[in-house]
């Protein structure tokens, strides 16, 4: 009976990570598809429309957002939105968690992550990324401290500390593989170690 539950769970550790993950490829692609084609049935005759304009679509107009979010005005106006939704009591948790979410997803490609380091907490070293040298600079300026992020295992978020750059041990490993190693509190890198 042990065997035989022991076969169920590594069936279902292999299974599920990707029939999850396919089923969110899926889920998003369709979400993009759905909601783009009645917007495009107004603008061109039904004779036209195939399954995957609306997807396309959906694309480009998260493109478009993206460039017009460079211009000043609008970043101005998307800051503003920020600061509302920042001021709104149950609003800010739920976009906080999503902010944060996005964060961590978009952790690796951030021009002002410059390392990966680690810290000593209570006792225990903490893998962290610097983020904000100018930040501490200009917060602390005069115990010129340095930002820290720390990713918290299976949650979405983490904390930033400040904390003096000689307390700080940077470590030789990639920003993506550093991630990876905290937010699944290291447990890949253990089964990798045992085979």
């Amino acid at each position: 009976m042990n065997k035989l539950m022991s076969l169920l769970l590594k069936g279902l550790v292999t299974v599920l990570p990707i029939g999850l993950t396919l089923y969110l490829i899926y889920w998003l692609l369709s979400t993009g598809e759905s909601l783009a084609k009645p917007v495009i049935l107004l603008l061109v005759p039904d004779a036209y429309y195939f399954p995957g304009v609306g997807l396309v679509m959906s694309l480009v107009t998260l493109v478009l957002i993206g460039l017009l979010v460079n211009l000043y005005g609008i970043r101005y106006l998307v800051k503003l939105s920020h600061n509302l939704l920042e001021r709104i009591p149950l609003v800010k948790s739920i976009y906080g968690a999503f902010k944060d979410m996005m964060m961590v997803f978009n952790l690796s490609d951030k021009k002002d992550m410059k390392s990966v380091v680690s810290l000593e907490w209570n006792g225990a070293q903490v893998i962290g990324f610097v983020t904000g040298e100018q930040t501490g600079k200009n917060v602390f300026p005069e115990q010129e401290l340095v930002g820290v992020y720390v990713p918290l295992s299976y949650q979405i978020g983490g904390i930033t500390l400040y904390i003096a750059r000689d307390r700080l041990t940077e470590l030789d490993i990639g920003v993506e593989e550093a991630m990876r190693l905290t937010l699944t509190a290291g447990v890949q890198s253990q089964k990798v170690a045992s085979e």
